[in-house]
């Protein structure tokens, strides 16, 4: 008969290492994570699913996803509570929702990850006006839209309803406004000023921005700012000047969300390897911007 001796933490440790690499269980456990975000796991939790000891399950995940095992689950928390607001939850509905289990945890976690205080982040842009402005470029259709703040949307896109709903969604709870040249003149000077640096190679306009989103995706995007043209770096050296070297995928995700296409320039971010990796609005895109400005630095 077959021994049902469950088998000591080291043991457990060196047969798991054995049979499934460590980076494939680390993708597995954050998948385990993302099932259970309102549960309570501790490390000895995942250290069972991942066949690992607490400390190194703790070890392991970080330096897989540069963040902790509870980082991460906060994370998706946030995600969900941000989500509850959005539907209509009340704060306090929606930090109990998404499993915080007190007011505290999340309000304490909000400068450093909402980015805003988490009353008003539900908002959406409620109570403002987002004047906005298509126009051909030499890239396609851009939508440039702002606030009485600066830009906080430039997107490419091929069609012009398609890129309203995208700015809709961004802002679900503000008034859209389409510009007229005689009531939004500087946003028209502001998008006039983009096409010709995207056609006719002219400096990239100064114009003030609106940055909105986490603590974090806006730490990315400021620095993103100080990489000049002609310049590229890569994500592990945009973590690097970032303060966070382990963070690749966090500042790998923060420049996949960005909204403000070349003013804030996430096209000058390559692999590690110099391949282009991704890009919101397509690596054609993104080639030619790397071109153009190559040529003209």
């Amino acid at each position: 008969m077959a021994s049902s001796r469950i088998p000591m933490r080291d043991e457990r440790d060196s047969e798991a290492e054995s049979s499934i690499p460590v980076a494939d269980r680390m993708v597995a456990l954050a998948r385990y994570i993302e099932s259970r975000p309102d549960e309570s796991l501790s490390l000895a939790d995942l250290g069972a699913v991942a066949g690992l000891s607490p400390s190194r399950v703790q070890r392991v995940f970080k330096e897989a996803f540069g963040v902790s095992p509870k980082a991460y689950q906060d994370a998706l928390r946030l995600n969900l509570y941000k989500q509850g607001l959005k539907r209509g939850q009340t704060v306090t509905e929606a930090i109990y929702d998404a499993g915080f289990g007190s007011i505290s945890r999340v309000y304490g976690k909000a400068d450093r990850q909402v980015g805003m205080p988490p009353s008003r982040y539900g908002k959406g842009g409620e109570g403002e006006t987002i004047t906005y402005a298509c126009r051909q470029s030499s890239l396609g259709l851009l939508m440039m839209a702002a606030t009485d703040q600066g830009v906080c949307f430039a997107e490419f896109g091929d069609d012009e309803v398609a890129l309203r709903e995208q700015l809709k969604q961004e802002f679900p709870k503000a008034r859209l406004s389409p510009s007229e040249a005689k009531m939004s003149p500087e946003l028209d000077a502001w998008i006039v000023a983009l096409d010709d640096h995207l056609s006719q190679n002219t400096p990239r306009p100064e114009v003030p921005l609106d940055i909105r989103g986490t603590a974090f995706q806006t730490r990315v995007w400021k620095l993103l700012l100080s990489v000049r043209e002609g310049e590229v770096v890569s994500y592990t050296e945009l973590a690097r000047r970032l303060g966070e070297p382990k963070a690749v995928r966090a500042v790998a995700s923060a420049c996949g969300r960005n909204r403000i296409a070349v003013l804030i320039p996430c096209h000058r971010v390559l692999r590690s390897d110099g391949s282009l990796g991704g890009y919101r609005w397509g690596l054609d895109r993104k080639r030619k911007l790397l071109e153009r400005e190559c040529q003209g630095s």
